[in-house]
């Protein structure tokens, strides 16, 4: 994961709970190489944001990133370095780690993405759970569950890992390093719970 986030000292569904003000507190140390959109708006001279694109503050666009005609980012969102955004992409609250790609008609919402991770078409990454009257989001690192405190959390996605056209990510995932998740799927780790 990015510098930008280990110095953050924070739980990651916490970290993506206050996103916005997490952003609001970097906007004032960038170099002179970011570009005001408005106060709360910054785009790096080399990135590059297609008309129609929706920015929300707090938004903070690193080096080299692309962000496409229709997408929308709001509620505090990071693109650190050769990021993606595809067309229609909705993101929110989240961080996306260098080289990453979010491809058209996805969902992110509240979600902490690594390096070098590639998400297909159509692929949702769940930040609520609907099927619940509220409640909070329980995550499953592999042995145990833990309790988040938040009603509002995506995913914890390793570094490199590939998300396949289609998926659905419940909220709370956590995807370790490398992970393929093929089209189509369903990644729901609280049934896993006992």
């Amino acid at each position: 994961m990015s510098d930008f986030l280990c110095g953050l000292e924070l739980p990651p569904w916490d970290a993506c709970d206050r996103a916005a003000t997490i952003l609001e507190a970097r906007l004032a140390n960038l170099s002179s190489s970011y570009r005001f959109l408005d106060d709360r708006i910054a785009v790096h001279v080399t990135a590059a944001v297609e008309q129609g694109a929706i920015l929300k503050a707090p938004c903070i666009v690193g080096e080299a990133c692309y962000v496409a005609s229709y997408a929308y980012m709001r509620g505090g969102v990071w693109l650190e370095s050769r990021v993606t955004v595809g067309p229609s992409a909705e993101v929110k609250s989240s961080f996306i780690c260098d080289g990453s790609k979010i491809a058209h008609l996805n969902f992110v919402g509240n979600s902490i993405i690594g390096r070098n991770v590639n998400i297909e078409a159509g692929a949702i990454l769940a930040n609520y759970r609907n099927e619940r009257d509220g409640g909070e989001i329980i995550c499953f690192d592999g042995q145990n569950h833990i309790g988040t405190g938040q009603e509002k959390f995506g995913a914890l996605v390793g570094d490199g890992c590939r998300i396949g056209a289609n998926a659905v990510l419940a909220p709370g995932t956590i995807l370790a390093r490398g992970t393929i998740v093929e089209r189509l799927s369903l990644v729901d780790q609280l049934a896993t719970r006992q």
